[in-house]
């Protein structure tokens, strides 16, 4: 995958480093946005990670990495990073993982986060909804221009079964499923140019957040966050992927059906929708932690 070029949001820690990190072992080269540039910010701010980290790791890699300091919330710098890409006139993937909102789950003492929806406080809506969400949108809309003139593009929506279940918090469930309609909504306009988009679920994944409290998890069934993006990998080079365009996909069942296995070697199990119902509560938003 040498030739292949990538962009992922909100790659400095969590599913969307890992991604990242991903792609590059498999020689594509990838751009990444993140909103913390150095790692003595990420210490300053009391977290794990940075686009410096980033380009320490990467440098041991074969593809090419590009970083780019991105606040998602602000449409410009959103469109400053897609005109560069634009500038290369190349761009075959297309990750929208960059999702604020697991921010603060913790205010005044109070955790904050399983509230019901008249309780939950407004920030959360607009990191969700006017953050990612929009985000996730106007990127898509600035490169998609690019996959339809080469014919070919690959559209992915980090999304979790949230969308389909009650996960403890109403706002993220409602951000999910909007997540997932994108996709599909994207996948039917961009099917006449033979560019796909899907909704792609990781299971519990070994983030940073998960692994400070992995007392609290089963990691039986874990996943590293480099899993989903060879994943990713194996979705580009399927050459029936217009036949899954549209649709939610389970990153584990995926990695079945292309004999994928983890970075240690073992292979995740997929989960099912009964899995996760009645598991409310803080555990979908620390399995996924993505934003970068």
């Amino acid at each position: 995958m040498k030739d292949i070029v990538a962009l992922v949001t909100g790659g400095s820690r969590g599913v969307g480093r890992g991604i990242a990190l991903a792609l590059l072992a498999e020689g594509v080269t990838v751009h990444v946005t993140g909103r913390t540039r150095f790692e003595a910010e990420a210490k300053q701010a009391g977290s794990a990670g940075s686009l410096e980290g980033l380009e320490l790791e990467a440098a041991k890699l074969p593809g090419r990495l590009s970083v780019h300091r991105c606040d998602h919330a602000s449409d410009g710098d959103s469109e400053r990073v897609c005109e560069a890409i634009r500038a290369g006139g190349r761009l075959d993937i297309l990750v929208n993982n960059a999702w604020p909102g697991y921010e603060r789950m913790v205010e005044d003492g109070e955790f904050t986060w399983p509230r019901p929806f008249w309780e939950q406080p407004v920030w959360r809506w607009e990191a969700m909804i006017g953050t990612a969400l929009r985000g996730a949108f106007m990127t898509s809309r600035a490169v998609a221009p690019l996959m339809i003139s080469a014919q070919r593009g690959l559209i992915v929506n980090i999304s979790f079964w949230a969308a389909q279940l009650h996960e403890g918090n109403a706002v993220y469930g409602i951000a999910k499923a909007a997540a997932d309609k994108m996709a599909a909504d994207f996948a039917h306009e961009l099917r006449p140019h033979n560019v796909a988009a899907v909704a792609l679920y990781p299971g519990l994944v070994r983030t940073e957040a998960v692994l400070e409290n992995a007392e609290h998890f089963d990691m039986s069934n874990s996943e590293s966050p480099q899993f989903i993006g060879h994943v990713i990998g194996g979705l580009w080079r399927d050459p029936l992927l217009m036949s899954k365009s549209g649709r939610v996909l389970i990153a584990a069942a995926v990695a079945h059906e292309y004999g994928i296995a983890d970075v240690d070697g073992t292979r995740p199990v997929p989960l099912s929708a009964a899995d996760f119902a009645g598991n409310a509560g803080p555990s979908a938003g620390a399995s996924e932690l993505q934003d970068g």
